[in-house]
Protein backbone atom coordinates (compact mmCIF):
# COMPACT_ATOMS: atom_id res chain seq x y z
CA UNK A 1 0.00 0.00 0.00
CA UNK A 2 1.49 3.55 -0.88
CA UNK A 3 1.72 6.20 1.32
CA UNK A 4 -1.60 8.65 1.54
CA UNK A 5 -0.57 11.95 -1.20
CA UNK A 6 -2.46 14.14 1.56
CA UNK A 7 0.35 13.46 4.71
CA UNK A 8 2.73 13.98 1.99
CA UNK A 9 1.71 17.43 1.35
CA UNK A 10 0.63 18.77 4.76
CA UNK A 11 4.28 17.06 5.80
CA UNK A 12 3.28 15.71 8.69
CA UNK A 13 4.24 11.88 10.04
CA UNK A 14 0.57 10.00 10.02
CA UNK A 15 -3.03 10.33 10.13
CA UNK A 16 -4.05 12.39 13.60
CA UNK A 17 -0.62 13.57 14.02
CA UNK A 18 -0.87 17.90 13.94
CA UNK A 19 1.82 19.66 13.27
CA UNK A 20 2.86 23.07 13.48
CA UNK A 21 3.26 25.23 10.21
CA UNK A 22 4.85 28.55 11.30
CA UNK A 23 5.55 29.39 7.47
CA UNK A 24 1.74 29.59 7.03
CA UNK A 25 -0.04 33.36 6.58
CA UNK A 26 -3.05 32.05 8.62
CA UNK A 27 -3.67 29.11 10.38
CA UNK A 28 -0.57 27.31 12.73
CA UNK A 29 -1.16 24.21 12.90
CA UNK A 30 -2.03 20.84 10.09
CA UNK A 31 -3.58 17.85 10.56
CA UNK A 32 -4.35 14.98 8.13
CA UNK A 33 -7.26 13.68 10.06
CA UNK A 34 -8.62 9.85 9.23
CA UNK A 35 -12.13 8.41 10.81
CA UNK A 36 -13.01 5.53 9.74
CA UNK A 37 -12.35 5.80 6.37
CA UNK A 38 -12.84 9.30 5.56
CA UNK A 39 -10.26 11.32 5.36
CA UNK A 40 -9.43 15.06 5.34
CA UNK A 41 -6.70 17.54 5.94
CA UNK A 42 -7.65 20.52 8.32
CA UNK A 43 -5.21 23.44 9.25
CA UNK A 44 -6.20 25.01 12.63
CA UNK A 45 -5.23 27.65 14.97
CA UNK A 46 -4.62 31.91 14.80
CA UNK A 47 -1.15 31.96 13.89
CA UNK A 48 1.06 34.07 16.13
CA UNK A 49 -1.32 33.97 19.29
CA UNK A 50 0.73 34.02 22.61
CA UNK A 51 -1.45 33.05 25.99
CA UNK A 52 -3.59 30.23 27.67
CA UNK A 53 -2.53 27.21 26.38
CA UNK A 54 -2.82 24.09 27.51
CA UNK A 55 -1.78 24.91 31.13
CA UNK A 56 -3.36 28.35 32.19
CA UNK A 57 -0.77 30.18 35.22
CA UNK A 58 -3.11 33.19 35.88
CA UNK A 59 -6.81 33.92 36.09
CA UNK A 60 -7.18 35.77 32.93
CA UNK A 61 -5.71 32.84 31.22
CA UNK A 62 -7.68 31.02 33.02
CA UNK A 63 -10.81 32.97 31.81
CA UNK A 64 -9.84 32.71 27.87
CA UNK A 65 -9.50 28.79 28.36
CA UNK A 66 -12.99 28.59 29.81
CA UNK A 67 -14.00 31.31 27.34
CA UNK A 68 -12.95 29.51 24.23
CA UNK A 69 -14.02 25.48 25.49
CA UNK A 70 -17.37 27.29 25.61
CA UNK A 71 -17.21 29.31 22.78
CA UNK A 72 -16.61 25.91 20.79
CA UNK A 73 -18.07 22.99 22.64
CA UNK A 74 -20.45 22.36 19.88
CA UNK A 75 -17.90 22.31 17.30
CA UNK A 76 -15.75 20.36 19.68
CA UNK A 77 -17.83 17.55 20.38
CA UNK A 78 -18.22 16.97 16.01
CA UNK A 79 -14.69 15.10 17.10
CA UNK A 80 -12.11 14.41 14.95
CA UNK A 81 -13.40 15.75 11.60
CA UNK A 82 -13.23 19.11 12.90
CA UNK A 83 -10.65 22.02 13.28
CA UNK A 84 -12.39 22.93 16.85
CA UNK A 85 -11.41 19.99 17.92
CA UNK A 86 -7.83 19.67 16.91
CA UNK A 87 -7.77 23.31 18.59
CA UNK A 88 -8.87 22.31 21.61
CA UNK A 89 -6.63 19.19 21.87
CA UNK A 90 -2.91 21.09 20.94
CA UNK A 91 -3.68 24.59 21.68
CA UNK A 92 -6.05 24.56 24.24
Amino acid sequence: MSKDPRLARAGVSGYNKPKRTPSHPTKSHVVVAKQGDKVKTIRFGQQGVKGAGSSPKGDKQKARQKSFKARHAKNISKGKMSAAYWADKVKW
